[in-house]
């Protein structure tokens, strides 16, 4: 297929590209590279980064309509894999400018995409990364974006109620909600990928991915295996009863081929919920530091996500991706001592002042 993957050298950009190259795709990449310029501006530089990236071909925003639109017109993609948006709970919630460059990155920049689509190629099945965040933790299950209800003696199907925990999950909320009016209304179709934290420092293609351990753009997994690396204690935010869901990068790989090659009618839009595991932060940190060959301590902090919910319920459903035939790789000491190895080698470069919070969400 022509696939265009926008967010081409990102964390889950890279991969993919090297992915589905390999399985005789055509892949065209776009990057405007405004992490790596946040990266400097915030001091948040990954520990280690891929060699190289061969795929990134185009260097502009999704912001910028008129370079996108030509691009659609010009590359007439089957396939849009969009990952080009701002990627950090913690950033949208550090101030009033960074929460407006969250929605302006995320909300007006699909937006561009849905338009360009709509203008250029409106058979193309776009391909959404969304995040689980949308959901919050309701006292309900999480179906996969639809819930079937009953009200008054009357039935009917709505989209799953949102409760996102930052700005950057209401961009999601926003962008879910945009490109499902896109799909009902012009006939668009696409799949909204609500996927949970990624982990993984390389995969059978690319044999180094970017590693961000940091308060910005680090992912709660990356921090702990960090700081026991480091032989610093392993900051659990609250009581660390919160519930997340995670998933190894090859999985994601495997999850987007499978959307690929199962598309949606047009006219549809559908959400699979895109995880394998759910751990909570406690049992996380602990598993961490089981495996890990020295061992290592656990800190409780004050949590500075605001109203995080660090009890009840919560199970969501991901049944759709395990119907394709999804075989996940379950977290394991396997996969934990890659990280701890490919952690260790670059171990001089850890920068343990850019690990804990400073950003006050309350």
């Amino acid at each position: 297929m022509k696939v265009l993957i926008l967010g081409s050298s990102g964390y889950l950009g890279y991969p993919t590209c090297c992915y589905l190259s390999e399985r005789g795709h055509e892949i065209c990449g776009m990057d405007d590279m405004s992490k790596e310029k946040f990266e400097g501006l915030l001091g948040g530089f990954p520990l280690f980064r891929p060699e190289s990236n061969y795929f990134t071909y185009d260097y502009f925003s999704t912001t910028d309509f008129w370079n996108l639109s030509r691009l659609f017109e010009s590359y007439r993609p089957e396939v849009i894999i969009h990952y080009a948006e701002m990627p950090s709970a913690p950033f949208s919630m550090k101030n009033q400018l960074h929460s407006y460059q969250t929605m302006e990155s995320n909300v007006l920049g699909t937006l561009n995409v849905l338009w360009a689509m709509r203008l250029n190629c409106p058979e193309a099945h776009l391909i959404k990364l969304g995040t689980m965040g949308e959901y919050g933790a309701p006292d309900i299950d999480i179906e996969e974006g639809y819930l079937n209800i009953e009200h008054n003696g009357r039935k009917d199907r709505i989209l799953y109620p949102k409760s996102g925990g930052s700005f950057y999950h209401l961009s999601k909320i926003h962008d879910s909600h945009n490109i499902e009016f896109a799909c009902r209304v012009w006939g668009l179709r696409s799949t909204d990928l609500n996927q949970g934290i990624v982990y993984g420092v390389k995969t059978d293609e690319a044999d180094r991915l970017s590693f961000h351990y940091d308060e910005i753009f680090g992912t709660v997994l990356n921090r702990f295996c960090t700081q026991v690396v480091a032989g610093v204690p392993l900051t659990v935010y609250g009581g660390g009863g919160q519930k997340k869901s995670f998933l190894n990068v090859r999985d994601t790989m495997r999850c987007v081929e499978l959307a690929m090659l199962n598309p949606p009618e047009s006219g549809e839009y559908r959400v699979f919920n895109q995880f394998t595991q759910v751990f909570s932060l406690k049992d996380l940190a602990e598993l961490v530091v089981s495996v890990y060959p020295k061992g290592g301590d656990v800190q409780f902090l004050n949590n500075p996500r605001g109203d995080e919910r660090e009890d009840g319920f919560y199970n969501p459903k991901n049944d759709k991706f395990k119907n394709l035939g999804l075989e996940p790789h379950l977290l394991s000491d396997v996969l934990l001592e890659e990280m701890f190895e490919m952690i260790e080698r670059y171990r001089k470069n850890i920068d343990e002042s850019v690990i804990l919070p400073k950003i006050d969400w309350n």
